[in-house]
């Protein structure tokens, strides 16, 4: 099987496979079972710094889109994840609890944050990563943003 290729935006990793919403620094990637899971970007973790704090909305509720199912915060940001369709929050990556710095050291696996069973999936407003990777050069430079910065112990998504 070939393995698609990591994409480097300004040293920023972008993983394969997956849909991004560019201004919300998120990434999605459709589940088997029809459900989607949910993290923040490279980008985000290096914007946002440290994350210090992950907590949850309840499991098993439904929620409309926009709403917050999730909030994550660092030493200078607080970010609520917003559900990206109508559906029902059906995991929280509970790990995070204990150890929310795992959304800066593997943004791609252990740091995803939720699973959304969406009523419909609607990818409108997310990006391939191909399109992902052009974006977020522009996003960069519109915003002067420097390269990211990988903690110690970063797990690269092909890692």
């Amino acid at each position: 099987m070939l393995m698609a290729e990591i994409t480097f935006v300004r040293s920023c990793v972008l993983a394969p496979g997956l849909f991004y919403k560019i201004e919300e620094h998120l990434w999605l990637r459709p589940e088997a079972d029809g459900s989607i899971t949910l993290g923040y970007t490279d980008v985000a973790q290096t914007t946002a710094g440290r994350i210090l704090v992950v907590s949850f909305r309840p499991v098993g509720a439904r929620y409309k889109k926009g709403k917050t199912i999730a909030i994550v915060e660092s030493g200078k940001w607080l970010g609520p994840l917003r559900a990206p369709m109508d559906g029902t929050l059906v995991a929280a990556n509970e790990i995070l609890l204990a150890d929310a710095g795992l959304v800066n050291r593997s943004p791609y696996k252990k740091g995803w944050i939720v699973r959304f069973k969406p009523d419909e999936l609607d990818l409108t407003g997310f990006v391939s990563v191909e399109d992902a990777a052009q974006e977020y050069e522009n996003f960069m430079e519109r915003r002067n943003l420097d390269d990211c910065i990988h903690c110690e112990g970063y797990e690269f998504p092909d890692d």
